[in-house]
């Protein structure tokens, strides 16, 4: 399955990837939950929906209810907290877009915190699909900016939302062949007709059982996807 799961690789016109513990070392959400002072029963939640325990929207929910953080909140920790990438992730993305492979940010977090993650990499914000915080009573004047919710309209807001957020993409710009790389259950869902022809499963951070056995090809280090995509000869323009 590896073969075949490395000659899709090697002709993806489109690669989208996880964020928390895929491109970045550590889940966002559960830094922030720290920040607040909530970190243990928040990545208890975070747990439970990357092991496939709980449907992704129960867990969202039963996090952000547990945080209600505020706009202040969450600017504070941005600016105390930049990005932190996984070895190799900066060069595997500079390697695809020299090919003119579309790269994409699909992710279960939050556009607030990733979009710093995109700016560091080159990808266009646009790229990015990811929740997004809500908030009421706009910062000043002796407001903070209070937690409003999110948006529920986010593909990513819901089980089964990064499948269908692939096939919205293929649909929209006719990718041939479309990868996903990431290490969680929600990542996996990805790999199914019309949404991602091949699922690389990543465990250079965490490891998780239902991941290391369902993925396409199973890897712990963005070496050897830098490898395949250093070999393909340039796309054309």
């Amino acid at each position: 399955m590896a073969a075949e799961a490395k000659a899709l690789w090697a002709k993806a016109d489109a690669v989208c990837f996880d964020v928390d513990s895929t491109v970045c070392v550590d889940e966002g959400i559960d830094e922030f939950a720290a920040h607040l002072g909530k970190k243990e029963a928040v990545a208890a939640w975070t747990a439970k929906a990357m092991g496939g325990g709980v449907t992704f929207e129960e867990a969202l929910a039963a996090r952000l209810d547990i945080m209600r953080p505020t706009y202040s909140e969450l600017q504070e920790f941005l600016a105390k907290n930049p990005p932190k990438l996984s070895p190799g992730i900066k060069e595997l993305v500079s390697a695809l877009q020299a090919k003119n492979v579309a790269v994409y940010l699909i992710s279960g977090g939050f556009t607030q915190m990733v979009h710093p993650v995109a700016d560091l990499l080159s990808i266009p914000r646009a790229n990015v699909h990811a929740n997004t915080f809500l908030f009421k009573n706009v910062p000043g004047k002796g407001n903070v900016g209070d937690y409003d919710g999110f948006d529920t309209k986010a593909f990513t807001s819901r089980s089964g939302g990064k499948p269908a957020c692939l096939k919205h993409l293929k649909e929209q710009y006719k990718y041939k062949t479309l990868a996903m790389v990431g290490d969680g259950a929600t990542d996996l869902e990805a790999k199914q007709p019309g949404a991602a022809d091949v699922f690389i499963g990543y465990g250079g951070v965490q490891k998780r059982d239902v991941v290391v056995k369902n993925s396409d090809w199973f890897v712990t280090s963005f070496a050897p996807l830098i490898d395949i995509v250093a070999a393909r000869p340039a796309a054309k323009l």
